[in-house]
């Protein structure tokens, strides 16, 4: 199941015990909010565009084959560059809830914790 968002969409395409893994597309131009989980740690891989991973203080380029760990509480975003960015994002964490997101800037006027 496809979930609109206004950075691009996401999907769930496999989940198991204390595993879950989704299709992220941010779109050209677009990023995700600035953020940081509690209850869990992501692994991102870049399969398909271009645009830039942050990560703590560390900024990457964002092409086909980067792989980033993101630690529980590690601030991170992912941003579209010229081209839709595709990320495969794996959580890991004994509670991977949707609403485990505290955002420290959006551009899209949801809510800041």
């Amino acid at each position: 199941m496809r979930v609109e968002r206004p950075w691009g969409w996401y999907e769930e395409l496999l989940s198991g015990e204390g595993y879950l893994v989704k299709r992220l597309l941010v779109r050209a131009g677009r990023q995700l909010s600035l953020q940081l989980h509690h209850h869990r740690s992501e692994s991102w891989t870049v399969v398909a565009g271009d645009g830039a991973l942050l990560c703590g203080d560390r900024w990457l380029e964002a092409r086909v084959g980067v792989m980033i760990t993101i630690p529980r509480e590690a601030v991170h975003r992912a941003c579209g560059g010229e081209t839709d960015l595709v990320i495969l994002e794996v959580q890991h964490g004994d509670d991977l809830r949707e609403d485990d997101i505290e955002r420290l800037q959006d551009d899209y006027g949801r809510v800041i914790n």
